[in-house]
C-alpha cells in the first residue's frame, strides 16, 4: 500500500510540478493562450446557452465565446502558434440534459464539483470492474488498485481536465456491473446515458446488445432500458434543438479536420491505410471470439473477460489517442494481473510478453518517481527538460494489453477451462 501511495503521489507531483510548469513556460515562449483549459467548459457553456437562452450551441458565435473562456481569448488563424483545436460543441446535443443541473452555478464552482465527482466515480469504477470480472480481492488489495488507478496518468489527466471520458467510463462500468448483478433495466439506462460520447460507448453498446438479443426472454429488460432512455434522449434533443443531428454531424466533421485525430493504430502504423486495416483485423478478430461467448451469463468470469476485451479494443481503434481515454483499459489490465499465472506457466514467449506488458504499464510510475525525486533533490531544470519520460509507453500499452486479453480468452476457450474467479 505504501508503494502504491508513493507511485500515485509521484504522478500527481509530476503533473503539478513538472508537466504543468513546462506547459506554461512553452505557452509563454510561443505566445500560446491559456484560459481555464477545462474540457468540461465547452459543453457546460453550450448547455447553458441552449437551455437558458435558446441559442444553438453548434453556431460559430458560441464557439468564439467558448474560446474566450477555454483559451482566454479568441483564436487567431494568423498566429501559427495558436492551438488548432477550435473547442466547438462537438457532442450530441442531449449531453445538455446531463449538465442541466450545473448551468445555474458559476463555472469555478462547477469545476470543483466535477473534479471531485470524477475522483469518486473513477475510484468506484475499480470496485465495479472487479465485480464484473468476478475477482474477489482483500480490502487492502482493492485499496491498492484504487490508489494506483487514481494515480495513473490517464486518470490524473482526465481529472485535471474535467474530461467527460472519465464520466462515460464510470457509466460503462456501472452498466456492465448492473447487468452482472441482474439489474438489467438499470444497465440499459446507464448504457444509453454513456452515448454522450458515442465513439467511446459504441463498441460496448454493440457487444452488450448482441449479448442481450441472444437470449431475449431473459435479457430483454436491458434492451428495453436502453431503448426507452435513448428514445427519450433523442426525442428531447429534437424538442430543444430541431434538426440537431445534422449540426452534430457537421461539428464532428469539422472537429476531425482541425484536430486531425488519429487512433492508436493510426499513429503506430502511419503508412497509408495500414492503421485502419489493422483496426479492421482487430475488430473482426474480436467479433469472432465474442460471438461464441454471447450465450454466457453476465455473472460469469468469461462474460467479464469478454467485456474487458471490448474495452481494450475501444482504446485501440477509437479515433482519439489522448491518454485520458486509457481509463477504459482498467478492466483489461485487471484481467492481465488476475490471470498472471496463466502467462507464467506458458512458453518463454508468453512469459516474456507478460513481463513486457507489466513493464509498459509500470513505466509511467517509474518515470514519475524518477522525475519527482530529481526535482526534489534540486535537479529541477533536468526534470523539466525530460518531462516526456512518462509518455514513452503511451502507445504501446493499449496494443500489449489488448493482445494479452485476446490470448486469455482464446486460451480459456481452446482448453475449455474456467477463468480464474477469485484470489
Amino acid at each position: 500500500m505504501l508503494i502504491a501511495l508513493l507511485c500515485a503521489g509521484s504522478m500527481w507531483f509530476y503533473v503539478q510540478r513538472v508537466l504543468i510548469p513546462h506547459e506554461r513556460a512553452d505557452a509563454e515562449t510561443h505566445a500560446r493562450p491559456r484560459g481555464n483549459l477545462s474540457d468540461l467548459y465547452p459543453r457546460w457553456w453550450g448547455a447553458r446557452e441552449l437551455l437558458l437562452h435558446g441559442r444553438n450551441p453548434y453556431r460559430e458565435d458560441i464557439t468564439l465565446e467558448i474560446q474566450k473562456g477555454y483559451y482566454g481569448r479568441v483564436l487567431d488563424p494568423a498566429r501559427p502558434n495558436d492551438p488548432k483545436d477550435q473547442q466547438g460543441f462537438a457532442y450530441p446535443v442531449y449531453v445538455v440534459f446531463l449538465l442541466a443541473p450545473l448551468i445555474g452555478f458559476p463555472f469555478h464552482g462547477v469545476q470543483i464539483f466535477f473534479y471531485w465527482l470524477l475522483v469518486g466515480l473513477t475510484a468506484a469504477s475499480v470496485c465495479l470492474w472487479l465485480r464484473v470480472l468476478r475477482w474477489r480481492l482483500p480490502l487492502s488489495s482493492v485499496a491498492i488498485c484504487v490508489a494506483l488507478t487514481l494515480g495513473s496518468f490517464p486518470a490524473v489527466q482526465g481529472i485535471k481536465l474535467q474530461q467527460l471520458s472519465l464520466l462515460v467510463a464510470a457509466m460503462l462500468a456501472g452498466a456492465v456491473a448492473c447487468a452482472a448483478s441482474g439489474l438489467l433495466f438499470s444497465g440499459g439506462v446507464l448504457l444509453a446515458l454513456a452515448t454522450v460520447k458515442p465513439q467511446l460507448a459504441a463498441p460496448l453498446v454493440a457487444w452488450v446488445l448482441v449479448w442481450a438479443l441472444s437470449d431475449w426472454r431473459a435479457r430483454r429488460r436491458l434492451v428495453l432500458g436502453f431503448g426507452i432512455v435513448m428514445g427519450l434522449l433523442l426525442g428531447g434533443a429534437e424538442v430543444v434543438l430541431p434538426g440537431w443531428w445534422r449540426m452534430f454531424a457537421d461539428a464532428v466533421g469539422k472537429y476531425h479536420r482541425y484536430t486531425q485525430n488519429q487512433s492508436v493504430l493510426d499513429v503506430l502504423a502511419p503508412w497509408g491505410y495500414s492503421g485502419k486495416l489493422l483496426a479492421g483485423v482487430a475488430v473482426l478478430s474480436c467479433a469472432f471470439v465474442l460471438w461464441k461467448l454471447r450465450d454466457r451469463a453476465a455473472d460469469t468470469a468469461e462474460f467479464g473477460t469478454a467485456t474487458a476485451l471490448v474495452m481494450a479494443l475501444t482504446v485501440l481503434v477509437v479515433p482519439m489517442y489522448a491518454p485520458y481515454n486509457q481509463v477504459l483499459l482498467l478492466p483489461a489490465i485487471f484481467v492481465v494481473v488476475r490471470d498472471g499465472a496463466t502467462f507464467l506457466s506458458r512458453s518463454r514467449y508468453w512469459r516474456l510478453s507478460y513481463l513486457v506488458g507489466a513493464l509498459l504499464v509500470g513505466w509511467q510510475w517509474a518515470a514519475s518517481l524518477s522525475l519527482s525525486a530529481l526535482y526534489l533533490v534540486g535537479a529541477r531544470s533536468w526534470a523539466l527538460e525530460h518531462w516526456t519520460l512518462p509518455f514513452f509507453s503511451t502507445f504501446a500499452v493499449p496494443v500489449w494489453i489488448f493482445a494479452l486479453n485476446f490470448f486469455v480468452l482464446k486460451t480459456s476457450r481452446a482448453e475449455r477451462r474456467p477463468l480464474i474467479r477469485e484470489s
